[in-house]
């Protein structure tokens, strides 16, 4: 079978060298005795190349299918190769060199491309000072571009990350064993397993440990590690909680840095250049949690700059000033619909205000995991929660909701800003969502899938919800039904919190709900303590339902 011609630059195993170096020879066969000994040197080390090429394809034929870059295109030229790539070794990188040098005049009319580590992340360097981009936090990875990813940061090395990879990766599988063993029982047993109480005392023992006070000499290494890095290194957290607690802290932030690596691999997120860490807020500088879709002029800058009222967001400090200066805003558009004391709820129409509802809906995402949605905002409303003093009304947090749902969701999307976070406001909105479905008269749910904050927060309401009826309830037999009715909390999620409670019981072939006077003491007691200054009154609710869209 006759060899197919090839052309300089257009073999996918590396011997281009090879054959671009022996027309050189027939061509110039005057070269000097120097000039052959380079060229035989480029053979050798193109037939190295050539070898190692090959053996990392796996036996795929080099003829068939070109070399791709990281962009999916196959490289026309030498130029498109990095031969400064740390998968290249010395003898490669010196051949490519040569090969370049020696064809120079004949490559010299094709248009240049960007080298392949300039449209990738290896000239990335790690803004950690000191840092040489080596190792990951998770131990899976050799390299890390970001602060989230940097062992140097977190006061460690990369072996260690890698030790610590290695001893969590048993510790999940052990648990996963123990987890499907005690799945294959659940629908039997609903009382904690003996296993599980034990573990539930030896974690209770673990933190009894605690030195609830520092040494002296351990207050002195964290002073000087602060005043030596400042805020370029994290601060050292041995000692300041229980070893249990410090390595679940652990465990997050690496599962939350092996995320991260995943999307900025996938192209959605590229920390350091498209990714907004920081938004000014009002009086608060608000460190970012997720990926938001801004637009890349904006997204590129890092920090962003936002006007509290209007939610239109800005490049820099001067151009919020000047803005701020001159906008008319002091609470979001729409009608208020409930105030007590400095709270307001405002109800924003997302097909009459479109610019406020999207700008909200970005600002969201920065700290929501699982929102989609943007700028479809024309079927939603949008019940906006305000706290109010002599400057405006300050936005606390939202909550979206379908103006026709099918299926009876009452929230859409639901979130508190992190500076009002841990003060009772996201109970409030949750309230404030069943208030609405209780005047409306249906029974609602949040649309799935709720964020792990929300989860939280809604089970916490669910609980509450359950045994202040139980607590006001005088009959003898309750009904999940008439529960669902009064408190419009549907009835799936009054049986899933009755068995997180362990108050639902299968006996004699009927369910049985137990009331349980112990947790209803415990939350009567934590009822009192806390008051009721963070609490929907319906009597301050002026709405109706709207009649259709």
């Amino acid at each position: 079978m006759p060899r197919r011609k090839r052309n300089a630059g257009s073999s996918s195993d590396g011997t281009e060298d090879s054959d671009f170096s022996a027309d050189l020879e027939h061509n110039d066969s005057s070269e000097s005795n120097a000039k052959k000994r380079r060229n035989t040197r480029l053979t050798r080390a193109s037939a190295r190349l050539s070898q190692s090429s090959q053996g990392r394809k796996q036996g795929v034929d080099p003829d068939d299918t070109p070399p791709r870059t990281p962009t999916g295109n196959a490289p026309s030229s030498e130029s498109d190769i990095d031969i400064s790539s740390p998968n290249v070794s010395h003898d490669e990188s010196l051949a490519k060199e040569l090969a370049l040098k020696d064809a120079g005049s004949d490559l010299s009319h094709r248009p240049k491309r960007r080298r392949f580590h300039e449209s990738y992340n290896f000239n990335m360097k790690c803004p950690t000072p000191g840092c040489n981009s080596l190792g990951h936090l998770t131990g899976k990875h050799e390299r890390h571009f970001s602060i989230s990813g940097c062992p140097l940061y977190h006061n460690l090395s990369a072996d260690e990350c890698k030790v610590r990879a290695s001893s969590r990766g048993q510790v999940e599988e052990r648990t996963l064993s123990h987890r499907q063993d005690e799945n294959r029982h659940s629908t039997r047993h609903q009382t904690p397993m003996e296993r599980q109480m034990q573990y539930k005392e030896k974690v209770t023992e673990m933190r009894k440990k605690r030195n609830s006070t520092l040494p002296k000499e351990q207050k002195e290494k964290h002073v000087d590690h602060r005043q030596s890095h400042g805020a370029s290194r994290e601060p050292i957290l041995e000692n300041i909680t229980s070893d249990y607690d410090l390595e679940l802290f652990r465990k997050a932030q690496a599962r939350a840095s092996d995320d991260l690596e995943k999307l900025r691999l996938q192209g959605q997120v590229t920390e350091g250049s498209n990714m907004i860490k920081t938004i000014v807020f009002g009086r608060y500088e608000l460190d970012t949690w997720y990926h938001s879709p801004y637009p890349e002029e904006y997204a590129r800058l890092g920090r962003l700059y936002m006007c509290e009222f209007c939610l239109k967001y800005m490049k820099s400090q001067t151009i919020l000033r000047r803005h701020m200066a001159k906008c008319v805003w002091k609470h979001p558009p729409g009608d208020e619909i409930y105030r007590k004391g400095t709270i307001s709820v405002f109800e924003v129409d997302g097909k009459k205000n479109k610019i406020y509802c999207q700008n909200l809906c970005l600002l969201a995402k920065l700290f929501l995991d699982h929102k989609t949605l943007y700028y479809d905002v024309e079927p939603f409303l949008f019940y906006v929660m305000t706290e109010a003093d002599n400057t405006g009304c300050h936005l606390v947090g939202y909550f979206s909701k379908e103006k026709n749902s099918f299926l009876n969701y009452n929230v859409s999307c639901i979130l508190t800003m992190p500076q009002y976070m841990r003060q009772g406001f996201g109970k409030m909105l949750i309230d404030f969502s069943y208030l609405l479905s209780k005047v409306e008269e249906r029974v609602g749910s949040p649309e799935r899938p709720l964020s792990d904050l929300g989860l939280i927060s809604y089970r916490s309401y669910w609980k509450e919800v359950l045994l202040r009826y139980l607590h006001n309830f005088q009959g003898k037999e309750v009904s999940i039904k008439e529960i669902s009715q009064e408190t419009a909390v549907n009835p799936v999620d009054i049986v899933s919190t009755l068995q997180s409670l362990q108050m639902l019981k299968y006996w004699k072939g009927k369910h049985l709900v137990l009331k349980r006077q112990d947790l209803i003491d415990d939350w009567k007691a934590k009822e009192s303590k806390r008051g009721n200054s963070k609490a929907i009154d319906p009597a301050a609710l002026k709405w109706t339902p709207p009649k259709g869209t």
